[in-house]
């Protein structure tokens, strides 16, 4: 994991221009092993290798709110990697139209100080080393403002993903391994209780904990899902502070339960 975090993917569209070459002699003079990759679907879609770090180097050629910029806004929420942008301040500033803060690593306008981006890189790192020690939550909910609310609750304390949908959760568990999700009750195509049936259908998610986390507080909701057992069930309804408790309080009955066993 240490060698693929020291990997860095550099998206652009020429390999051989000069600024391209000198954002690569920086990452790589920091200790970093930089990749380049150019910014087209095919070839975006075809890479092998995903570092959790990727600059994406924007000039004047390319297209700010592209198919290319949100297929690399989408890869990056999804494959949960870190973002960084480089050129313009105003290019910047139009590419970020599309990103959400949360993949956003960090900005650095031209001229390129390679010294600053060594720094950041390593800050970076710190980060995401000190983020894998944290318990792993993921947070399906079809309503994106619930899913930023739900994040900045519980950010503090440990590692949260986000999904809106059951389709994409699914997705999501198909690579990763959360200690929990946080699961609507109701949502469009497919519900909380039907999602909750496939992930404990499915051998490798069969044990996964599963706390609803719902609008849904009528006894016939509550029966229904009780029957699948899922491991709570708590309405957002309640103060942030009681949700945040009971979360923890979650997680340190298992720790008691696995050093008793």
């Amino acid at each position: 994991m240490l060698f693929e975090r020291k990997q860095v993917l550099l998206i652009c569209d020429s390999e051989t221009s000069f600024i391209v070459k000198a954002i690569k002699d920086g990452i790589n003079a920091a200790g970093f092993d930089c990749k380049t990759i150019l910014n087209n679907i095919k070839a975006l879609s075809a890479m092998k290798e995903k570092p959790e770090i990727i600059f994406l180097y924007i000039d004047d050629n390319m297209a700010k709110n592209g198919e290319e910029v949100i297929y690399i806004r989408d890869f990056c929420l999804e494959e949960e990697r870190m973002l960084f942008l480089v050129g313009y301040g105003s290019d910047i500033l139009d590419v970020r139209k599309n990103m959400p803060d949360e993949i956003i690593a960090g900005c650095f306008e031209r001229p390129i100080d390679a010294k600053a981006i060594g720094e950041s890189l390593n800050d970076v790192l710190e980060k995401m080393d000190s983020s894998a020690s944290k318990k792993h939550i993921l947070v399906v909910d079809d309503s994106g403002t619930m899913l930023r609310t739900i994040k900045e609750w519980l950010s503090d304390k440990y590692k949260v993903s986000i999904v809106n949908s059951a389709a994409a959760a699914i997705s999501f568990l198909a690579t990763n391994h959360p200690d929990l999700v946080l699961l609507d009750y109701e949502m469009p195509v497919c519900s909380g209780p039907v999602m909750l049936q496939m992930i404990r259908s499915e051998a490798k998610t069969s044990t996964l904990p599963v706390i609803f986390l719902t609008a849904r507080g009528d006894r016939e909701s509550v029966q229904q899902v009780l029957s699948l057992k899922p491991d709570g069930y708590l309405l957002k309804s309640m103060p942030s502070t009681k949700i945040v408790a009971a979360i923890d309080s979650f997680f340190e009955t298992q720790k008691a339960k696995k050093i008793n066993m």
